[in-house]
């Protein structure tokens, strides 16, 4: 086969492997997301309870990055301690390297089976639950396929010319070898499916054992790195957390590798075969990184505080003088061009308050006022654009518009006045309840607090659903919004129930944050109906909408 083939042959499994990876992980998240969340705010109680936590949740995601981003998150809305998350993020490598294993062995009687369950489940329920589970598995099954085909298309390599001069050359220069692997990892945002392509080049017999250790190493720091990377625009004490578990795998994996070159360790006894040897190599390198960094995490904290530090003013910035306006008024005689800018502007503007809702329920554990004010600062950007777009949207009424450009410049000014209602509700309504609990001191109860992180994680699933379908127009999204409408009027009655239940058993926690609980429920439920009118217009035009729910009159 001509290079050229086997290269476009095996970027394609590649990617296949990168995408199911990151398949499987969306699955999990959707799926779980507030309960990883609340096994992660658990967690604070010590340093082994964070890393057995982190190990956990980096198996449920397949990947690290996740960990340290949702570790990163708590830290910067005070609910996490430094020492804690990195103790999380320690035991997330161990966890990465677990999911490593698994993947590695023969699962291929596996695949049909579960390319069959995926998509029925994915496709035939319309339960969120079994429609993740398919994602999950569908996902596993597409994991395994792209392992088949990086076997597949790196078979010719084996009798290639080039192959054997470059590992040669890797095998006397094993910081190029080290340095190809971390840019790699990095490059590929996916240290898991960059140790799976190391080990099938292993199991082909193309990657040495010697090479296959710098590249396991340089891995390793290649990963490290990307947590850096993705929370590099974040505050100091997000960021501590990724530099700090960057130190602690740099350090261990340059003096590994250092250690390696001087006296090479028989990697014999790690199993049978080059690609188990170094997958076992991965597990053992990390669990080890866990075993030394841990008693260290407190230090390394200290050190972190001294080094990460924000830059300039900690004044919070006014984001809207960074942001470029998406409404071009240059194209206002131009009706259909001018309304796909206004969809545009509206779909920052919903982005913008997805970005409020997102920290309400770490806000309301930490109390962090810092939190509470950038929250606020960003509800001033939400009407900024509201003004924007109704008087742009009015400029563009003034002249001449078909019925259905006339019909959509309204359905687009009325989700905008919805979403700065939203936001007004997150701001000034959810802020003052997160002031009035931190003011006096008050905890809600275990299943009180519980139900609240249930309404919050779907009504955030509903804003993104409901941002899917003010762009895409798609009608079986539009039908499973308002699907989500009544689903959550239920869920909303249930725990007002249970939350009368609570107090008539006088229950002191649910007695002193009463107000406060049946407020957010209540804020919750009207964020989200305010969500689901994106898709009135569009089952009205198909006739799926009823005008009325009372049933008719005899």
């Amino acid at each position: 086969m001509h290079l050229s083939l086997v290269v476009l042959h095996l970027a394609g499994a590649v990617m296949l492997l990168l995408w199911a990876v990151r398949m499987v992980r969306t699955g999990v998240e959707r799926a779980a997301g507030s309960s990883l969340r609340d096994a992660l705010r658990s967690a604070r109680a010590g340093r082994l309870q964070a890393a057995a936590a982190g190990t956990v949740l980096a198996v449920l995601l397949q990947s690290s990055t996740a960990v340290a981003m949702l570790a990163a998150g708590f830290a910067a809305s005070g609910i996490l301690p430094v020492v804690t998350g990195l103790s999380a993020l320690l035991g997330a490598d161990v966890g990465s390297a677990l999911v490593v294993q698994v993947l590695s062995f023969d699962l291929s009687w596996l695949m049909p089976v579960l390319l069959i369950a995926g998509p029925v489940l994915f496709l035939k329920f319309d339960s969120r639950l079994l429609k993740q589970i398919g994602r999950i598995l569908l996902g596993i099954a597409l994991i395994l396929l792209s392992l088949r085909l990086i076997g597949e298309a790196t078979e010719p390599l084996r009798h290639s010319t080039f192959l054997p001069l470059a590992i040669q050359y890797l095998r006397g220069d094993f910081i190029t070898a080290f340095a190809l692997a971390a840019g790699f990892a990095w490059l590929i945002h996916s240290s898991v499916a960059a140790l799976l392509l190391f080990a099938a080049f292993a199991a082909q017999g193309m990657l040495p054992v010697e090479v296959g250790v710098a590249f396991v190493l340089g891995a390793n720091l290649g990963a490290g790195a990307i947590s850096v990377w993705l929370t590099r625009n974040e505050p100091a004490i997000a960021r501590r957390i990724p530099v700090g578990n960057l130190c602690f795998r740099a350090t261990a994996a340059v003096s590994a590798l250092l250690a390696y070159q001087i006296s090479p360790f028989p990697l014999d006894l790690l199993g049978a075969g080059e690609a188990r040897q170094l997958i076992n190599f991965h597990l053992l390198f990390n669990a080890v990184l866990l075993v030394i960094s841990l008693p260290l995490a407190g230090y390394a904290a200290s050190l972190m505080e001294r080094i990460v530090r924000d830059s300039g003013s900690s004044e919070i910035e006014d984001l809207a003088s960074v942001r470029i306006s998406a409404l071009d008024p240059g194209v206002i005689a131009q009706p259909n061009l001018a309304l796909a800018s206004a969809t545009r502007e509206l779909l920052r503007m919903g982005e913008t308050v997805e970005q409020m809702l997102r920290p309400v329920m770490d806000v309301f554990e930490s109390g962090n006022s810092e939190q509470v004010a950038r929250v606020r600062s960003l509800d001033r950007e939400v009407n900024r654009a509201h003004t924007g777009i109704k008087l742009f949207i009015a400029k563009v009424n003034s002249g001449q518009l078909s019925e259905d450009e006339a019909r959509r410049g309204i359905e687009l000014t009325d989700f905008a006045i919805n979403l700065e209602h939203i936001g007004d509700i997150i701001a000034k309504n959810l802020m003052r309840l997160v002031q009035d609990k931190t003011d006096k001191r008050l905890s809600f109860s275990r299943e009180g607090w519980k139900e609240m992180n249930a309404l919050h994680a779907r009504v955030m699933a509903n804003m993104q659903l409901a941002l899917n379908v003010l762009v895409s127009e798609d009608l079986e999204s539009a039908r499973q919004l308002v699907r989500e409408k009544e689903l959550m009027r239920k869920l909303e009655r249930d725990s007002h129930q249970r939350h009368l239940a609570r107090l008539q058993s006088g229950m002191e926690e649910s007695i002193a944050t009463s107000d406060i609980h049946l407020e957010v429920v209540r804020g919750l439920k009207e964020i989200n109906s305010l969500l689901v009118t994106v898709a009135y217009p569009l089952l009205s035009q198909s006739g799926d909408l009823l005008e009325s729910r009372l049933a008719a009159s005899a």
